[in-house]
């Protein structure tokens, strides 16, 4: 299990979330949505304060991290996430 960020898309949420060099932003999972692993579940994004980080990347001096009681939704895939600039969207896709 890994998580990758492409550059594209943590420029866009550091600029989106107003985020700051050195601050986290937590990938979790929510109720509702259209994601594709787990039907009625999908992946949300949030800035916060890590307690058990199970998954993390750095990317543009930001932390994007998983808790460990998250990690179930990935199902021992892999977490990438990035942005389309054309359509001005982000993806999470787990494969």
């Amino acid at each position: 299990m890994k998580l990758h960020i492409e550059q594209s898309a943590a420029k866009w949420y550091k600029e989106q979330l107003e985020l700051k060099s050195g601050e986290y932003v937590r990938i979790y999972v929510r109720l509702g949505g259209c994601g594709s692993v787990h039907p009625g579940l999908s992946l949300g994004i949030t800035k916060d304060t890590p307690h058990d980080i199970g998954l993390e990347q750095i990317a543009e001096d930001v932390h994007f991290y998983m808790e460990k009681d998250n990690l179930w939704y990935l199902d021992n895939k892999d977490l990438t996430i990035s942005f389309d600039p054309e359509n001005e969207e982000v993806s999470m896709k787990v494969q």
